[in-house]
């Protein structure tokens, strides 16, 4: 008889296989925006900001704020598309105008107020998993904290902390808990428990995208175990995981293994 853990990972190999679901942050607030416009980010710079809102120097002066002390700006890049005729050849020629300037996150920034107003739903504690949550760090001692307000969502090895944006900022509760067992699983690879993360793994590497397939299929273990709907769970689980693996080049094997390693997680995080 197939295991819960054989379940699930069949389950999201058959998704994967039926292609690209464009994957989503299931909680409110977690875009970086230009603060005058409101207006997401595209392209590259979704890469190269956190989440949250951006001004330049002039327009952080001109609204009268104050550049916090040792606030460090960040680069936003903004290319275009021109198309001209080459009146030596008749040809139409077309160039890309490359530019990028800097930006400031208004979390660094003294006098000026947010304008984003973050949504926010009545959603509910489930009893089984927040026992989970409870039991895992009554006896791992790991810092769990929700942030007024937060448009993140990680696991920080440094301090073994683990930090979630409030329940009410999620679609729905599920999410909520999906979510907390994602970095859960991350926390079990830290170096006292069954020391699975590496010091040289960083964003878009093998190690980096392996790790994420392993905490993201130890999530679904983890909503299958507790009985939450995984209907729409495992949608996002697929897509999140099919975006990894174009890091692995398509490796769909690399399920099976990073499978292996999640149920090892679970059985950590239930035992």
């Amino acid at each position: 008889m197939a295991t819960v853990a054989e379940i699930v990972t069949n389950t999201i190999i058959k998704k994967l296989e039926s292609g690209v679901i464009p994957w989503y942050k299931p909680w409110t607030g977690g875009e970086a925006v230009n603060y005058i416009t409101q207006k997401p980010y595209r392209g590259i710079n979704r890469l190269l900001l956190d989440s949250g809102e951006y001004l330049t120097f002039k327009q952080i002066q001109d609204l009268n704020g104050k550049i916090k002390k040792g606030a460090k700006s960040h680069v936003v890049v903004f290319y275009k598309k021109l198309e001209f005729e080459d009146e030596a050849t008749d040809e139409i020629v077309i160039k890309t105008l490359l530019r990028y300037y800097r930006v400031f996150s208004l979390s660094d920034v003294e006098g000026i107020d947010s304008k984003q107003v973050i949504k926010e739903r009545e959603n509910y504690s489930i009893g089984k998993c927040q026992e989970v949550i409870d039991n895992y760090i009554d006896k791992s001692g790991i810092t769990f904290q929700n942030e007024e307000v937060s448009a993140k969502a990680y696991y920080r090895p440094a301090d073994d902390i683990v930090v979630l944006p409030k329940l009410s900022q999620f679609t729905s509760s599920q999410h909520y808990y999906a979510t907390a067992f994602h970095e859960l699983v991350h926390s079990t690879g830290h170096k006292d428990r069954l020391n699975r993360l590496t010091a040289t793994a960083h964003f878009g590497n093998k190690e980096y995208s392996r790790e994420e397939l392993i905490a993201e299929i130890g999530s679904s273990i983890l909503c299958n175990v507790t009985n939450i709907d995984t209907t729409d769970i495992m949608d996002n689980s697929a897509a999140y995981i099919q975006s990894w693996l174009k890091a692995l080049k398509g490796d769909v094997n690399m399920v099976l293994v990073a499978a292996a390693k999640a149920e090892k997680a679970v059985e950590y995080i239930l035992k």
